[in-house]
């Protein structure tokens, strides 16, 4: 059975303006045919189903890149196995998304259209399963982690240290997955924020959000000592080490974490490009990591780092928004480029790079993971 990638976008395109609709009929349909399946899921299902669609969307629209497609998959099924995912669960999951797609995208179905579905989803259900069963002889499917320092930055942020239990390996700009004991099967994404350490802590920069459970806990009720449990590292957004070029960093809010993990890992091999890092907040007391960005730099040369302030007319440093103060200094155009922050900074200032003659393939981009 041959993939065919043009008629699986077609298809969903179809289906994608009707996103929330089709994300419900589909756990709808799933809990309805597979009952047992529903206790491994959180009982607050709005993030899932959020999840469940960005994923899709994103192996959908990288069928044409088997190479990239491979590398999400893998990091796909490895993370999955912390919901004690199996290998039968795969057929629920594909037949209910195949009769998702199938009401969704009636007006344009045929048998044509089907097989192109089914092939697509057997081989990625292939590659995740292979991943997770290699992955199984080597790595748990969840790392408990000691909380061994809690900083309150900012009544709304939070600095958090933990410690694995046992080495917790990944790459400096990749993000990892957050439980609480107070929510059991309600995990959230945050970026590590510091590059591989020899005693293996890690550095969680953490913003509460209304209405956010694990955020609110991690920032309010989470002390020195409390127990936390990680999800494998996930996340592309990591350094190119062969590069020679120069480099921007550009941090929306705690979208700094991935990007403050990126800087440590160059200053750490060696190189010596110039670096420019612009972090950006609303108003000064929200630039929460300052003192330490101080002190990189300090310590390092090359480092230029720019606090921005968007929403403080008496602010006497650097204020406006992020994707229009990247473009008040020199050509960027010989960088690589690395952007996190929230969704629509993000974008805008992708957009203007790539105006300002920065070839796409030198952005590297993330959306602030967390809870949105």
């Amino acid at each position: 059975m041959s993939l065919n990638p043009r008629l699986v976008k077609e298809s969903f395109s179809v289906v994608e303006p009707q996103a929330d609709k089709a994300t419900a009929y589909f756990y709808g349909r799933l809990f309805a045919e597979n009952p047992h399946l529903r206790g491994m899921f959180p009982p607050a299902m709005d993030v899932q189903r959020d999840r469940l669609f960005s994923a899709l969307t994103r192996i959908v629209w990288s069928l044409d890149s088997p190479d990239s497609l491979a590398a999400f998959l893998g990091q796909l099924g490895r993370d999955h196995r912390k919901y004690g995912v199996l290998s039968e669960h795969y057929t629920a999951v594909g037949n209910a998304l195949l009769a998702t797609i199938r009401c969704f995208a009636a007006d344009v179905w045929t048998h044509e259209i089907e097989a192109a579905w089914v092939a697509a989803y057997t081989a990625a259900a292939n590659l995740m399963i292979e991943s997770a069963e290699s992955d199984a002889g080597t790595s748990p499917a969840w790392w408990p982690a000691e909380v061994v320092d809690h900083e309150l930055r900012h009544p709304d942020i939070a600095v958090v240290t933990l410690r694995p239990a046992q080495p917790l390996p990944y790459l400096p700009g990749q993000y990892v997955t957050v439980q609480t004991a107070r929510w059991p099967r309600v995990w959230r994404t945050y970026s590590v924020a510091n590059a591989p350490r020899p005693d293996n802590t890690i550095r969680l920069h953490v913003r509460s959000v209304p209405g956010g459970w694990v955020s609110t806990t991690l920032i309010r009720d989470t002390r020195i000592g409390d127990t936390l449990m990680l999800g494998p590292p996930m996340g592309t957004m990591t350094p190119d080490e062969q590069s020679e070029r120069d480099v921007l960093c550009v941090a929306g809010g705690t979208g700094l974490a991935p990007l403050k993990a990126i800087v440590e890992s160059v200053i750490a091999s060696g190189r010596r490009p110039n670096i420019h890092l612009l972090h950006g907040a609303r108003t000064a007391g929200e630039l929460y990591d300052l003192p330490d960005l101080i002190r990189m730099e300090s310590s390092f040369p090359w480092l230029r780092v720019l606090p921005v302030v968007s929403d403080q007319p008496a602010y006497d440093g650097m204020r406006g928004h992020l994707p229009e103060v990247v473009q008040r200094f020199h050509r960027w155009d010989e960088h690589d480029v690395y952007v996190c922050g929230p969704h629509a900074m993000v974008n805008e200032t992708v957009r203007r790079l790539q105006a300002d003659g920065v070839p796409l393939a030198r952005i590297h981009r993330d959306i602030v993971p967390g809870e949105h």
